[in-house]
């Protein structure tokens, strides 16, 4: 055999690769798990045990292994298997054009900035872009002619490049790589922030053209601190503070609106600002101590848009802003400040931190103190030199943290910031300020939270599905080939540890949508034997002998294959592109399953099986039971399309009428919202949680926001859904949601269950076990981003046809086929979605999910467009029908081998992978059935009928059809 030194030799380099890739992660596995036996479930005692292993090293000879270096190198979990958070965070783009125009106030420019912040909401294109597109506009509706290149504009003393003669091509340009160039630096800040947070294998990456930063931290626990050291821009700035005295007569003016308008604004008629700022009780530099219940009120009132206009000239431009938090004297009040603004809003002193250490004043109180930069320190020493004897507010991303008067100057650029801080708090700010400041602030526009205890669950409910999926396909294949089975099952062994080391070596992140990959992997492993199996037997059968049979089935089978395995890469690269997350984990490890199948089931396997036979060894290709199943089946698939027509059209007219009538259950992937998986002690009532926290999730109109809650798993766990607060994406708006969520679920929680304890559920309590937040924007973006997968995919798999086999009407077949599975499986959706026990959303899962049925339904529709190519070659005599009839037939023993297998792989992951899981399992279960029966009644139905010729008949030779019609004479090769 030609090549079998090479494949040889690529085998077993390939394997030590694998191997060295591969023994850290077994190494710091073994470590943990004898620190465990011996630690048990004591927490202080397993460190201890861990301490003292991890000073051990084991030689192998040609590597020694360390627990720390191991613990680095091991493969990496995704957060649905070991817990922790997953966030994308967004750069706010407005902040950073209006720093590159030196927060210039030109009306033209405000304009169009409000215009593409409206215009975003609804976008696929980058901010930036249509900026430039509403910049414009805005120039010709007001007959401005104003050039990007105007001082007001981009043409200021910030960005030397552009000139006053610069054309607005050229600024675009520019500004083009500026915004670029911050969102780089955006991205080194947040790495170097989680750097020091000492998580271990976080995954930092940039989403190219979207000011986007995707961030996965598996393992972590205090996720809100998480949120807010990712959320923190560093903006350290210092403002003047405008006193009592100023802001009280606004106050009283605004008690007399809130009496006739207060239903307008949000408010009832009887509220009195007044005495909501508790004034008697202010001890510090503020303007009110607002109990922390009645801080939501005073927000409505002060940003309502009467309250903005009726400002006199002495406040038109300050900015309310809250303290860090309660102060240790009264820790159910929150200081409210006013700071001093301008037309810019630019901060006095934008403070450019040089050093920052945690340290302690005279009273033993944890402070920061800090050095400015040589430009903060000018600054600071004006700022101080102007309010001797009043005070000067520090703030950090408009919160102020403390806001002490000034005694004298301060030349040297030296303060300290104070805030009633813990020890940690102390510490988390100075890493945020020692990792410098974002360019623009940031904001969690989507968000993924597994607790730990789901991580683990999922990670056995993973392995228990793997392993019995395995199980089950290694009997099957053996039972159904004998000797050939084990050689099958010996490549598909090969096959997983070429996947698991080539993952690790890539630095890829496996997670539960990830091994399903890998056990759809195997299922075409099998798919991959049982052609070059199929095709084998009909050479035996044919009267050759076993070593030319063998050569002349894997010489037969090679096309088919390739065809499948490039379609189904076709899918999975579409998946990648368009997919987030860890649909792009299933689509890494779907190419990854899939090019080491082929090497290994194809190359591999066929060197393995010929060096058997060259030594004169048999290899048998069946068992007594299955050695003649399907040799002798024919049917007339032909002649029984039209019932096929007839069965296709009824089911799809019932599914688009179930759409129509019953529509869709979108998951908050496609609208926005919140999801949070919450476990309690005992079965609960849905419907009664349901009306109940409807209730309490009331906008700001009191209105009810929309919340639904539904069993999930088992009849103890509630998946609860709301777009409550869905354009907030802040942190405080996740933490007024969980304290509602903690507050209607009261009743059916344990009784001394804290907020804290609710919100990182183990596996020894109740709580909230995971969540998930999308903002409307992502939203928008993620629902674009499944269309366009959907028609990629379908496009590029017509395509592929036409190129492969020359004619449009493969090419058709092959995309109706498609599109009767898709139209199906969205009728079913859309009829069972109230019914069923799991999830089924139109969602990202299920978008992956049609694209593999898509990719396997079209796998199976190539196998028989191959064998029909095939006889246009070479069975002449027969008539078209009887041509398409003996294709089909030829193959069922394939079709059902394959579409048996891999029902039973996914059988086993719906019953045993999690409820994570089971609606995408159960769309495939759908899909792989509608697809089986799609590619034989439709798709090959369609292109017989659209292939058929008209003029002369022919004879009819053979097991055929009995109608008759000319045959399509083929074109020579």
């Amino acid at each position: 055999m030609q090549g079998k030194g090479l494949i040889t030799l690529v085998a077993v380099i390939l394997g030590l690769i694998c191997l060295n890739e591969l023994l850290p992660t077994w190494y710091a596995g073994k470590i943990e798990k004898q620190a465990t036996e011996i630690a048990g479930n004591n927490p202080e005692k397993y460190q201890k045990e861990m301490a003292r292993l991890s000073k051990d090293t084991l030689n192998l000879g040609f590597t020694k292994l360390y627990y720390s270096r191991a613990k680095e190198k091991e493969m990496k979990l995704g957060l649905d298997l070991k817990g922790g958070i997953n966030v994308l965070l967004e750069i706010n783009q407005r902040d950073l054009v209006n720093d590159l125009t030196n927060y210039s106030a030109n009306p033209i420019l405000l304009e169009a900035l409000n215009r593409t912040d409206a215009a975003q909401k609804n976008s696929t294109k980058t901010y930036i872009e249509n900026f430039f597109l509403q910049f414009d506009l805005v120039n010709k509706e007001k007959n401005t002619n104003l050039k990007l290149a105007d001082p007001e504009i981009f043409g200021n003393t910030n960005l030397s490049e552009i000139k006053y003669n610069s054309s607005d091509d050229e600024v675009k340009n520019i500004i083009r790589r500026k915004i670029s160039a911050a969102e780089g630096s955006a991205y080194e800040v947040i790495r170097t922030r989680i750097d020091k947070m000492g998580v271990t294998q976080p995954n930092v990456q940039r989403v190219p053209g979207t000011g986007r930063i995707s961030v996965e931290m598996p393992g972590i626990k205090d996720i809100d601190r998480v949120k807010k050291m990712l959320q923190t821009s560093a903006k350290l700035q210092f403002w003047e503070v405008q006193q009592v005295q100023e802001i009280y007569p606004y106050l009283e003016q605004l008690n007399a609106v809130i009496a006739a308008n207060g239903d307008s604004i949000g408010v009832g008629k009887n509220t009195n600002l007044v005495n909501l700022m508790q004034l008697n009780s202010l001890r510090s530099n503020g303007v009110g101590n607002v109990k922390l219940s009645d801080t939501a009120v005073v927000n409505k009132v002060l940003n309502s848009e009467i309250a903005k206009k009726i400002r006199p000239a002495n406040i038109k431009y300050t900015q309310f802003m809250w303290g860090y938090k309660p102060e240790a004297t009264d820790q159910n009040s929150l200081v409210l400040y006013a700071v001093r603004g301008n037309i810019t809003q630019k901060a006095p002193v934008d403070g450019a931190v040089e050093s920052a250490r945690v340290n302690y004043d005279e009273l033993g109180r944890v402070v920061v103190d800090m050095q400015m930069d040589s430009k903060g320190s000018k600054d600071w020493k004006t700022l101080t030199g102007k309010n001797v004897n009043k005070p000067v507010a520090v703030t950090l991303d408009n919160v102020v943290y403390t806001a002490p008067n000034v005694v004298n100057e301060i030349p040297n650029g030296r303060t300290q910031i104070s805030g009633n801080f813990s020890q940690q708090e102390a510490q988390d700010l100075v890493d945020v300020l020692g990792a410098g400041k974002l360019p623009a602030s940031a904001k969690i526009v989507q968000a993924d939270v597994v607790g730990p205890s789901l991580g683990a669950e999922s990670i056995n409910a993973g392995m228990l599905s793997f392993g019995i999926a395995f199980l089950v396909i290694i009997a099957y294949i053996i039972f159904y080939y004998g000797g050939a089975g084990i050689y099958a099952v010996i490549a598909m062994i090969i096959n997983l540890f070429y996947i698991f080391g080539i993952m690790d070596s890539v630095d890829a992140t496996l997670t539960l949508p990830g091994i399903a990959g890998i056990v759809l992997s195997m299922a075409m492993a099998v798919d991959t034997n049982v052609i070059i199996y199929e095709r084998t037997k009909e050479e035996l059968f044919a009267g050759k002998n076993i070593l030319e049979a063998y050569k002349d089935g894997f010489k037969h089978a090679l096309s088919a294959i390739v065809d499948g395995h490039l379609t189904t890469i076709l899918t999975a690269v579409v998946l990648y592109i368009f997919g987030t997350g860890p649909i792009q984990g299933f689509a890494v490890t779907l190419i990854i399953g899939i090019l080491m199948t082929f090497f290994t089931s194809v190359l591999l396997s066929r060197v393995m099986i010929f060096s058997r036979l060259n030594k004169g060894k048999g290899l048998s290709v069946w068992t007594p039971p299955t050695k003649n199943l399907f040799r002798n089946i024919w049917i007339d698939f032909i002649g029984k399309r039209k019932y096929a027509y007839v069965i296709s059209a009824v089911l799809t007219v019932a599914s688009i009428l179930s759409i129509s009538y019953h529509g869709f259950k979108y998951g908050i992937d496609f609208t926005g919202g919140r999801n949070y998986v919450v476990r309690f002690e005992k079965p609960v009532d849905q419907t009664a949680v349901e009306e109940s926290l409807v209730k309490i999730f009331k906008t700001e109109d009191n209105k009810n926001s929309s919340v639904e809650a539904k069993t999930f798993g088992s009849n103890n766990q509630l998946k609860i859904s709301t777009d409550y607060l869905i354009d907030d994406e802040s942190l405080k708006a996740d933490q007024t949601i969980e304290q509602k969520l903690y507050e209607g679920l009261k009743p059916n929680l344990p009784a001394n269950m804290t907020l804290q304890e609710f919100k990182s559920a183990d596996k020894d309590h109740a709580g909230i076990v995971s969540s998930t937040k999308v903002g409307p924007t992502v939203a928008d973006d993620i629902k674009t981003g499944g269309t366009f997968a959907v028609i990629a995919a379908l496009g590029g798999i017509f395509l592929y046809i036409l190129l492969r086999f020359r004619k449009w009407q493969f090419s058709l077949g092959a995309v109706v086929g498609l599109a009767h599975d898709a139209i199906i499986i969205l009728g079913t959706y859309s009829l069972l979605h109230k019914y069923m026990p799991f999830n089924l959303e139109i969602n990202q899962d299920f978008i992956a999910a049609i694209l593999t049925v898509l990719g396997y339904s079209i796998n199976d529709t190539v196998i028989i467009f191959d064998r029909i190519r095939e006889y246009l070659r070479e069975k002449k005599a027969l008539t078209l029908a009887g041509l398409f009839d003996d294709s089909i037939s030829s193959t069922l023993g394939r079709t059902f081998n394959t579409s048996f297998t891999t029902i039973l792989v996914i059988l086993a992951i719906f019953i045993f992978g999690g409820d994570n899981l089971r609606g995408f399992m159960f769309t495939l279960l759908i899909g792989i059935g509608f697809g089986t029966y799609s590619s034989i009644f439709i798709a090959s139905a369609i292109a017989y009928d659209f292939l058929k010729g008209k003029g002369k008949e022919e004879e009819v030779h053979g097991r055929s059809t009995t109608d008759k019609e000319v045959v399509e004479k083929p074109k020579k090769a």
